[in-house]
């Protein structure tokens, strides 16, 4: 009981705790971020990871304005069911490109961080333009007009220059041929040598089946590629980091 009583008496005064809620505050935040400042990295370096190609960068820039986020997260959880449903467990390392990142927990709809190669680029495009006609009980909003928006990339070169600033390492030689590779990805007839030596393993074709280059194009080359640079199947988690 006496124990009981000294808490009834920090309880009843206000300001002692709020002075005490302040300093447990400060030492749990403390006991959080100090280790940081130690750390030369927080992120575990995974194979295959690289900065996004510019169509896909453009295509997650839209992915972002429409809000898909809010209701598909981009985090498979270390939970047996989930990894049954969506695949391997979500690496911080898969995000390290992302600002903002698209961790959550928020699913209206599905997961989508293994979506890659999931659905073929028609489905995709069967999706966005009437979500019912494949998934019957979707709720989810129409993105046809995607198909009508045309995009030429005159200022990707920018956006490659401001994702740098903070961190991701887009190489000279990347931001000079940004608009080149941006437009030559989603060109079959393209030569795709250099956005390849660049951006390993992108993905090049006519995205959405139309001729002109598109705001479809760049959402599905982005969706595309979600969940696919590593391979799981090689993975070998660091145990000494």
């Amino acid at each position: 009981m006496g124990i009981l009583d000294h808490h009834k008496k920090i309880e009843t005064h206000a300001t002692l705790l709020l002075v005490l809620s302040f300093l447990v505050v400060t030492i749990g935040g403390l006991v959080q971020i100090v280790p940081l400042f130690y750390l030369e990295n927080t992120i575990e370096e995974v194979e295959g990871m690289r900065p996004y190609a510019p169509l896909e960068l453009a295509g997650r820039e839209i992915y972002v304005r429409e809000g898909c986020y809010v209701c598909h997260s981009q985090m498979v959880r270390p939970m047996r069911d989930e990894v049954e449903r969506y695949g391997h467990y979500s690496l911080a390392a898969e995000s390290m490109y992302d600002h903002p990142f698209q961790w959550g927990s928020k699913r209206t709809g599905p997961d989508l961080a293994r979506l890659g190669g999931r659905y073929s680029d028609e489905w995709h495009v069967a999706h966005m333009v009437n979500p019912r006609d494949v998934v019957p009980e979707s709720i989810m909003p129409t993105y046809g007009y995607l198909l009508n928006t045309n995009i030429d990339g005159r200022y990707i070169q920018d956006l490659l220059e401001t994702y740098r600033m903070v961190g991701v390492p887009y190489t000279d030689e990347m931001i000079e041929n940004a608009r080149a590779d941006f437009l030559a990805q989603a060109d079959p007839e393209a030569d795709h040598s250099g956005l390849l030596e660049r951006y390993h393993s992108a993905q090049t074709r006519n995205f959405d089946g139309q001729p002109e280059l598109t705001e479809m194009d760049a959402l599905i080359a982005y969706m595309q590629m979600i969940g696919t640079l590593v391979d799981f199947d090689t993975f070998v988690v660091d145990a000494s980091r």
